[in-house]
């Protein structure tokens, strides 16, 4: 079946998911991209128009979790049901890049916050919310993704020292790029008006409150998103974006919103710890043991380093909590992993009794 990859070229088709496609649309199946997803429902954008999709059943059953099945931003391979603007999702196609964390409380499973992201901006606003410590975070999940990261600090008007707070966040971006703004006034947006090019797609990622509808409704030029009121007590804005969606903007890039984080745990980010404290890994290549933990190991470096005033102690104490988060996740990991197998091989081991059932009662 012909599609007009033009027309999805502006939700962000290329040659990577025409690649992953092509034995796909063999069996009739159509391309499209997942802008919301509700209750195991999903709008989807194709070439033509919108669909509500649902995941097929075999699509469901063979998935080992719910990081298998489709999340905003997927390209996803489907085929319409009907005359209705109704369809079925039968496969997702290989993520580009993927933002990730552990689900929240204790159990241990991957949440895909968005896929196929080309920047992601780490909002953080310049009231009570600003934590140099989440930031951190943030960028540790953010280069681990493949996505490219941004750190937006918003809600300028707010804040009485915007210039040492922007000089707190280069210090510890290691390059990455930081933006101030103020939506309410407009001010800063022109800076991040190249990262919405054609095609190219961009993720808000931050807490609650942040501002993160009134600057998307400020970029696009009209009030799509909901926004409530700053509380006085304490400067925060109060949540409005309930689901993940991605939005097409006027400039022809696309924007994914997403709610409000209250916690953003880790889920595999080593690549990201090690890029975002890159100077303490540097550090640490000093140390007179090569396993050095940092604590009391005699000649450390990076204690040296802290004793010197190179480094910062509360950075180091995040360094090193992260550390012990990824460590003890590796554990569950394997854990899950070795669940998941035993499911995979139950499901193989009951289809197979199912099999030579029906063909001893020759059916």
């Amino acid at each position: 079946m012909s599609f007009d990859r033009d027309l999805l070229q502006r939700y962000g088709w290329g040659e990577f998911f025409e690649a992953n496609f092509t034995p796909l649309a063999k069996h009739g199946y159509v391309p499209a991209r997942v802008a919301l997803e509700y209750n195991q429902f999903f709008r989807v954008l194709t070439d033509k128009e919108e669909l509500l999709a649902e995941i097929s059943g075999k699509l469901k059953h063979e998935a080992s979790s719910r990081a298998e099945l489709p999340a905003v931003g997927d390209w996803v391979a489907l085929r319409r049901v009907g005359t209705e603007n109704k369809a079925t999702i039968h496969a997702v196609l290989p993520r580009r890049s993927k933002f990730a964390r552990k689900t929240k409380g204790s159990k241990t499973e991957e949440q895909i916050v968005g896929a196929n992201i080309d920047t992601v901006f780490l909002v953080t606003s310049l009231n009570q919310d600003f934590n140099p410590r989440r930031i951190e975070r943030y960028l540790t999940i953010a280069w681990d993704s493949g996505a490219s990261p941004v750190v937006l600090l918003t809600k300028t008007d707010l804040c009485d020292n915007v210039g040492s707070l922007f000089e707190e966040v280069i210090a510890i971006a290691n390059g990455t790029p930081v933006h101030a703004v103020c939506a309410i006034k407009g001010e800063g947006l022109e800076d991040l008006e190249h990262y919405f090019r054609p095609g190219q797609t961009v993720a808000l990622i931050g807490s609650s409150g942040v501002g993160k509808s009134t600057l998307i409704n400020r970029l696009i030029g009209f009030e799509r998103q909901a926004v409530k009121e700053i509380r006085e007590q304490d400067d925060r804005g109060l949540h409005t974006t309930r689901h993940r969606e991605l939005i097409l903007m006027p400039s022809g890039g696309l924007v994914l919103d997403t709610p409000g984080m209250r916690e953003l745990q880790l889920w595999g980010a080593d690549e990201g710890i090690e890029a975002t404290f890159e100077d303490i890994e540097e550090i640490a290549t000093k140390c007179y043991f090569s396993n050095c933990k940092h604590e009391t190991e005699p000649r450390c470096a990076v204690r040296s380093a802290i004793t010197d005033g190179k480094l910062d102690t509360a950075r180091l104490e995040n360094y090193l909590k992260m550390q012990r988060e990824l460590n003890h996740l590796a554990r569950r990991q394997d854990q899950f992993a070795q669940r998941v197998e035993k499911n995979r091989v139950k499901k193989l081991t009951k289809a197979g009794e199912e099999r030579a059932k029906w063909k001893r009662h020759g059916k």
